[in-house]
């Protein structure tokens, strides 16, 4: 029996909420088979392919490649396994109800448009006791009126206006006191100026220096003067005549470019928030001396013919010592603590969208060779975009490396459900005592362990970093 299919925003992961429609490989109107790929979908930090699952039509498409993210459940197309009408294909977009735990994105927003024009009213003052003035003397109603609200005894004020008209800004100067007057050299703005629909700060850059508002034409909202329109009739600074050297600083515009959060940087914000927050951390440092380390890798790498590089030494040594300290080779899940029998290291790599953690698997029984390959297999994806679902869950410990950006040490915060994560700083020539007494310099390398202290206690810790730091000075233990 042929039906109405509804297309809709897939849930990968259980902290996968939203995502986004990339790229459509199919247009309205297509036939496609199963099996066949139909759009590019993006969720946090990975861009997946989406298969049919059947054969059937394009009908609708409602939601176009690259638009804003759409919630976990959100209709994104209308699929045809038969041949039903327009009518038909228009009443099932109508009726459609997004799953549980999906979300009308539309009622969504305005909901939350509702919140935000809420929460950003102005906040009505109490109203002041208004103060009828009666006198004779020249004043502008706006100068009036302000004075009376404000209940300003305008005896003592000294007009600025033609003929002396007590101005606003007078009432304003007066309002402020003797110790909060304008600085010296400052214009008094226009009453004519006071008409003109700008802003506060436009006004005050005019009146600084010495500029008219009036038959000036606005680039804000209804023609509304702008801060910019009135330094863009600002005169750039010149040099005193016969003056030496660099004329006076002037100080300019510092305007900020502001750049929204995308996807990815949401999610991290989100989890590495929560993830200070809640867990326990705490911190144990070492640092081991690499020159063995060091030798074997340029030996290695022409026996093995494999570009290894010092973080996948390191990812291996990390590997060896977790199997020997399961203690350590956990993930928490509520109050439960999961040990694993092999070690999945997920490896901190800066991607185009910013900083994701794919995961080399069982890398305690692989040789050095094959951990170089599969490091260099997923860095590749995430340059391509091409990394999976797949390619990042189920770490058990974290090796986050900054050494090559000459980083000496720092605190990497724990990727959960993971109880741990590895800080690597940079090989640096130091310094040492010998054993006879006397001074040489070798190169060594800083870690530090983040640990989740409500699984892993400091002692299971430090013998971790203690079998490490014993591997990456004997290397050839790597092999065993």
């Amino acid at each position: 029996m042929s039906r109405i299919r509804a297309f809709t925003m897939p849930k990968w992961g259980i902290e996968m909420t939203e995502g986004t429609v990339a790229d459509w490989t199919v247009k309205e109107g297509d036939t496609f088979k199963r099996g066949q790929t139909l759009c590019l979908i993006e969720t946090a930090k990975i861009t997946n392919e989406v298969e049919a699952e059947y054969d059937a039509t394009v009908r609708r498409i409602l939601v176009g490649g690259g638009s804003e993210s759409e919630p976990v459940g959100a209709l994104l197309a209308v699929f045809d396994e038969g041949s039903h009408s327009d009518q038909e294909i228009e009443a099932f977009v109508a009726s459609f109800k997004p799953a549980e735990g999906g979300i009308a994105k539309g009622a969504e927003k305005a909901k939350v448009a509702a919140q935000a024009d809420a929460e950003s009213a102005p906040v009505a003052a109490p109203d002041k006791p208004r103060v009828k003035i009666d006198t004779n003397r020249p004043i502008s109603p706006e100068a009036l009126r302000l004075a009376e609200e404000e209940g300003v005894d305008i005896a003592g004020i000294e007009g600025s206006g033609r003929g002396g008209r007590i101005t606003h800004q007078d009432v304003v100067k007066a309002l402020r006191g003797p110790s909060q007057t304008a600085p010296k050299g400052t214009l008094t703005v226009p009453e004519d100026d006071m008409t003109v629909l700008a802003s506060p700060l436009a006004r005050r850059i005019a009146a600084l220096h010495g500029l008219s508002l009036s038959g000036l034409t606005g680039t804000g909202p209804r023609g509304r003067i702008s801060k910019a329109d009135v330094l863009a009739l600002v005169p750039a600074p010149k040099a005193a005549a016969g003056a030496i050297g660099t004329p006076e600083f002037v100080a300019g515009e510092n305007r900020a470019e502001v750049v929204p959060f995308d996807r990815i940087r949401k999610v991290v914000a989100q989890r590495l928030t929560q993830a200070k927050q809640e867990l326990p951390h705490f911190y144990l440092r070492m640092s081991a001396s690499a020159d063995a380390l060091l030798e074997m890798r340029k030996t290695a790498n022409v026996v093995l013919g494999a570009k290894a590089s010092v973080n996948d030494w390191i990812v291996k040594a990390s590997a060896m010592a977790l199997v020997r300290h399961p203690d350590v080779n956990v993930q928490v899940h509520g109050t439960e603590i999961h040990r694993f029998p092999h070690a999945d290291v997920s490896i901190a790599v800066a991607g185009p969208k910013g900083l994701v953690t794919p995961v080399v698997r069982q890398a305690n029984l692989m040789r050095i060779d094959q951990i170089a390959a599969e490091t260099r297999r997923l860095i590749d994806k995430v340059q391509g975009k091409g990394l999976s679902m797949e390619d990042m869950e189920g770490g058990t410990f974290s090796v986050s490396n900054l050494g090559m950006f000459g980083i000496e040490n720092f605190d990497a915060i724990i990727n959960p459900p993971q109880g741990a994560i590895l800080a690597v700083g940079a090989a640096l020539r130091q310094p040492v005592e010998t054993a006879a007494g006397d001074i040489a310099f070798e190169t060594r390398i800083s870690f530090t362990l983040s640990v989740d202290h409500r699984a892993i206690d400091g002692a299971a810790g430090a013998q971790f970093l203690q079998t490490l730091k014993s591997l990456i000075e004997a290397p050839q233990g790597l092999f065993a």
